[in-house]
């Protein structure tokens, strides 16, 4: 395994989840920079809030094929000789986390990016498709009840380590559960603010489905 290999692989993973979909797509068709309205965050909850169903939807999917693409790219890895087989799993994180920290400070635009949520579902789908569904079911369930995209960001992220736990424990399993937890903490902590406000009652609520004129 040669060090310089595995760089250049988070490197690429890096650059990859760095690519600012929000941020580009704002400015290609609304003429503004989604950072600057909202919370702040050039991520796809903010997306929906400031420009919309239709381009927080896109936003959202391209941030998602960001993880799950890094990912992948642990998987060309191995077929290229250049990790072992029993590391794949390791590798997925490490490029995964790698795509996942791009999002959150993008290089391409002065390292503002979002949350990363999406790209961290991406991520999940990457390593465990069957979790990663249940994960991205669990969002969309309480989205469309709730209105609130934060909710379910949050909700669908605690959902990777419980059902792992509820599964049968493996010694990959453990790592990922460790890691699942901490990535919910970190979600909850990067959407206190949202917390609060859910709270308070005064958290925005995303039209989604949007209602049908009669």
């Amino acid at each position: 395994m040669s060090f310089e290999i595995i760089a250049i692989g988070v490197v690429l993973a890096y650059l990859l989840g760095s690519l600012p979909s929000s941020v580009w797509l704002g400015q290609a068709y609304h003429g503004i920079d989604v950072r600057n309205f909202g919370s702040g965050n050039a991520g796809a909850t903010n997306t929906f809030r400031v420009l919309g169903k239709k381009a927080g939807i896109m936003v959202m999917a391209l941030d998602i094929f960001k993880g799950l693409t890094a990912v992948t790219l642990a998987t060309v890895w191995m077929q290229l000789g250049f990790i072992a087989e029993t590391q794949i799993v390791l590798f997925k994180l490490v490029f995964g986390i790698s795509a996942v920290v791009g999002h959150i400070f993008p290089i391409y635009v002065g390292f503002k990016g979002g949350k990363g949520v999406a790209t961290l579902l991406g991520m999940v789908l990457g390593i465990n498709p069957l979790v990663g569904g249940i994960c991205a079911a669990v969002f969309m369930i309480v989205l469309l009840t709730t209105k609130y995209v934060s909710l379910g960001s949050m909700l669908g992220t605690l959902t990777f380590p419980v059902m792992l736990l509820i599964t049968d424990i493996e010694p990959n399993n453990i790592i990922l559960i460790i890691l699942g937890f901490t990535f919910f903490m970190v979600v909850l902590f990067t959407h206190k603010k949202n917390v609060r406000r859910i709270l308070n009652g005064t958290e925005n609520k995303t039209n989604f489905p949007a209602k049908k004129n009669t």
